[in-house]
Formats: C-alpha cells, sequence, structure tokens
C-alpha cells in the first residue's frame, strides 16, 4: 500500500511516517518502481506500536535507541517492561523517561502552588488543588458558564 493508506491505516500521517523513517525509528520500506514507497502489514503493525509508545510519554529519540526490538511488541502486545536488572530490552529507556516525567510533574506541581499562593495572596502553603478549585469557582462562577459578576 502507498504512504497515505499505510498512514491511515497506522493512525498517522505520511509526514509523520517520513518522519520516523528520517529517524531511524522506522526501517525505510522497499519503493516501486516509480519511487514510492510501498508499504506492508508489519510496516503499518510497526507503526502503530510507535504511535502507541510516543502517547506513553516516550520521545522518538527515545525510540531510535531500541528501534531494533520494536519488533518484539508487534509480536507480543502484551509484553511487560521489566525492571533494569531484569535483563528486559528497552526498560532502562522507560525507566530514564518515567524519571524524566516524574521530574517534570514535580516542577509543575511546584509551578502551580507558586501561582496559586500569589493568586491567593498567600505567603503560607497553597490549597490542595481541590479546595483552589472549589475556591476559584466561587470567585468567577462554575466552569463553562459566565458568572454575572463583572
Amino acid at each position: 500500500m502507498r504512504i497515505g493508506d499505510a498512514a491511515a491505516a497506522a493512525g498517522t500521517t505520511p509526514r509523520a511516517l517520513r518522519f520516523y523513517e528520517e529517524r531511524g525509528v522506522l526501517p525505510p520500506p522497499p519503493r516501486t518502481a516509480a519511487g514510492q514507497r510501498e508499504y506492508g502489514p508489519d510496516d503499518v503493525a510497526r507503526a502503530r506500536v510507535v504511535r502507541e509508545l510516543l502517547t506513553l510519554g516516550l520521545t522518538v529519540e527515545d525510540l531510535r535507541g531500541v528501534a531494533d526490538r520494536i519488533d518484539l511488541l508487534i509480536e507480543n502486545p502484551q509484553r511487560r517492561c521489566g525492571r533494569p536488572d531484569s535483563g528486559v530490552p528497552g526498560s532502562r529507556v522507560a525507566d530514564r523517561r518515567i524519571a524524566a516525567l516524574d521530574a517534570e510533574i514535580a516542577r509543575l506541581t511546584h509551578l502551580r502552588n507558586r501561582l496559586a499562593q500569589r493568586v491567593n495572596g498567600r505567603s503560607g502553603p497553597s490549597p490542595s488543588p481541590t479546595a483552589a478549585a472549589v475556591s476559584a469557582e466561587a470567585r468567577v462562577g462554575p466552569v463553562g458558564h459566565l458568572s454575572d459578576a463583572r
């Protein structure tokens, strides 16, 4: 199948497929005599796995480092990622990404708390997210509704 059909079947775009190929996440597919890429079912399955891993927070660079092992997830979609000492390929990549996500969550939580303190005019600890949401709704009205207060 041609790139547009393969992209649609994988839930992505032709541009994304070319990008993944350029970055080494997808192998170059065979080409027709006219030079057009020709994708098969295995290529589509691999592109689907790449999309799924990207939606889980991994980056294209993360996947490039384990591109030769993505086919293992095609063969066994329920395959688990283990700990680094378990010998499961790719588990260190996943652990590094989880650590990066945890750090980003901590940074954003700190930023959110500082903003809440500024908005509430407090210098002490900020209220919990639920208390802040209730307080904000009391000031501006329910989300999605215009407040009568102008």
